[in-house]
């Protein structure tokens, strides 16, 4: 008898972490691994794309331009994925179609071969360019459809998105189920229904968070699926996916074969399970189902990064509540997908929203350019007095967003790089790759570029930590190994090695005389300062935009005045009820 073959995607260099650990697995400690992986026979490996990007400049000073090009020379025999946000890139705003095309062409002279295509509001307007740029470069397009469900989705809803996506010329479908919200029943109606419709392969990437991504991925397959996305077992389930060899060992000896050998995947298990430990920091609490995800439809990276976030706004407490305004504030946007970039954009207006017992006091401004129709269109109507607030006397965008973007961009933005570097007396090499890393993330990868060299500026690698004997552990610290005796009841105790550190007070100063003090009511970083000393502000008008959660907050002035300190300036780091300014 034939078997059907069904092909894997192995996540774990991607979407495996970006949604265990926050997105902060370092390219030094995947190396080693990298080249058994190359010899499974897996139909790709998910490895670039998604937060990757964001997370190399951010925080782990690592050139994501260089780790997908080091995968690939480890990797040469393996289709290299990436996640791909169509119009937005990998940013959180739409760019004009010539940096959509220049950005597809260096990721495929990176390395890049497969291109998941998917755009967060499943409007194809945003994935056409993209996906024309990718089969112009000879890649794999691959059209996604983000799955959800609400009032304004059904089962015509994808069939109708997958023959748009087939006529746009997509190599392959995938249906992504970020949130495990894909039951396995509607899955096998859903696949069958798509086998009788389209001709392209089908794939499936669903999250383990709700319990059902398994079985539902063996429904599919009984379907007719084609693929099927896992990560390895010691970097699989909870907020992420199934795991690889219960996927591979399930199918062993039936009508499907996936053609992998369940023992050669055991190097991998092993790798990641030692390497995981040094990420402890970053893990979440979820520790088997969280059934409220049905209900919120948040996905596994999303509840990761929003208990990363409280817990930075001091605020873990409030991660219930959090979890309850999701819906709300995703009702209120028009039933949007829970899916980068919107994902990040209800969940921080759902943190801002509890934080100050007041919804939409403060309206972040991605959360604004949602009700413009700045990201395309809904899937249903926003809420219009919501929508109204935003917009005043103007009207909301309803043609292609890209199409009002001027079709100079790529030449204004390399212009203002280039002015940068002058400003700033940053010295790096003159390519189009870091003239992109600038036009998706200029703040950010300005000051990437400034510090490239400078490993200090970032994140420091997790901490080495292993027991060496019951109660013993050796702690390695820049390179010096202490041991230490630790127990849940006692205090820590130094064995050998040396431990000096200082308490350094975030506390600002705070004028005395009479004024009143703006606080910030989110940690994050400061983004841009709107007005100086001395300039004379009237109630309600910027004086900063702070980055908290990736987004981008306004902090007005509560009252007519004039200002009478600053107590930050542009980059700085702030945490909650830390003080801005003084208006008098």
């Amino acid at each position: 008898m034939d078997k059907k073959k069904i092909g894997v995607t192995e996540v774990v260099l991607r979407d495996g972490h970006q949604s265990l650990l926050a997105t902060r697995l370092r390219y030094e400690d995947m190396e080693s691994i990298l080249a058994h992986m190359d010899s499974i026979g897996f139909w790709s490996v998910e490895s670039w794309g998604g937060a990757i990007f964001d997370s190399c400049i951010r925080y782990l000073g690592e050139d994501p331009w260089d780790r997908i090009k080091n995968i690939k020379s480890k990797m040469p025999n393996t289709p290299q994925q990436m996640l791909l946000r169509g119009q937005n890139l990998l940013g959180y705003k739409h760019y004009s179609d010539e940096i959509v095309f220049k950005f597809v062409e260096k990721s495929k002279e990176n390395g890049v071969d497969v291109f998941r295509i998917f755009d967060a509001l499943n409007d194809t307007r945003n994935m056409e360019t993209a996906i024309k740029a990718t089969i112009d470069v000879d890649g794999h397009a691959q059209g996604t459809m983000s799955y959800t469900t609400s009032p304004a989705h059904n089962m015509q809803t994808w069939l109708d998105l997958a023959l748009k996506l087939q006529d746009l010329g997509c190599h392959t479908l995938t249906i992504k189920d970020m949130a495990g919200l894909l039951d396995p029943y509607i899955g096998y109606e859903l696949v069958s229904k798509l086998k009788e419709r389209i001709e392209i392969p089908i794939h499936l990437h669903s999250h383990a968070t709700t319990g059902m991504s398994t079985t539902t991925a063996i429904k599919c397959i009984e379907a007719g699926l084609d693929n099927v996305d896992t990560s390895i077992s010691s970097m699989s389930m909870t907020y992420g996916h199934s795991a690889t060899e219960t996927i591979v060992g399930i199918l062993k000896d039936t009508e499907y074969e996936t053609d992998i050998k369940i023992d050669n995947l055991a190097p991998i298990a092993k790798h990641f399970r030692e390497v995981r430990k040094k990420y402890v920091d970053f893990e979440g609490s979820l520790k088997g189902v969280d059934a409220r995800i049905i209900t919120s439809q948040v996905p596994g990276g999303m509840l990761t990064n929003l208990e990363s976030q409280l817990k930075e706004q001091n605020a873990i407490d409030k991660f219930d509540e959090v979890i309850d305004e999701i819906p709300n504030v995703r009702s209120d946007l028009g039933y949007i997908p829970l899916v980068t970039p919107t994902s990040q954009i209800v969940g921080t207006q759902a943190v801002i929203n509890v934080l100050n017992d007041e919804r939409y006091k403060v309206i972040t401004k991605e959360t604004q350019a949602i009700l413009k129709g700045e990201y395309g269109r809904t899937p249903a109507d926003v809420d219009k007095r919501l929508q109204d607030k935003v917009l005043g006397d103007e009207d909301p965008i309803t043609c292609r967003p890209a199409d009002l973007i001027d079709e100079n961009e790529y030449k204004l933005t390399k212009e203002k790089y280039l002015k940068s570097l002058e400003e700033n007396n940053i010295i790096v090499d003159d390519t189009e790759e870091n003239i992109l890393i600038y036009t998706l993330f200029p703040e950010i990868g300005l000051k990437f570029l400034e510090n490239k060299e400078n490993k200090d500026y970032f994140e420091k690698s997790p901490t080495q930590l292993s027991e060496e004997k019951n109660g013993y552990y050796k702690v390695v610290i820049d390179e010096t190994d202490y041991l230490v005796k630790y127990s849940q009841t006692d205090e820590p105790e130094i064995i050998n090695g040396n431990s000096n550190s200082e308490l350094q007070s975030n506390n600002k100063p705070v004028s005395d005389e009479t004024g009143m003090v703006v606080n910030a009511p989110l940690a994050g970083n400061i983004f841009r300062i709107e007005k100086n000393i001395g300039d004379t502000v009237s109630n309600d008008e910027t004086v900063i935009v702070l980055e908290a959660m990736k987004m981008e907050t306004t902090i007005k002035t509560p009252t007519n005045g004039k200002i009478k300190q600053m107590f930050i300036k542009n980059g700085d780091k702030v945490q909650s009820g830390d003080p801005l300014f003084e208006v008098v």
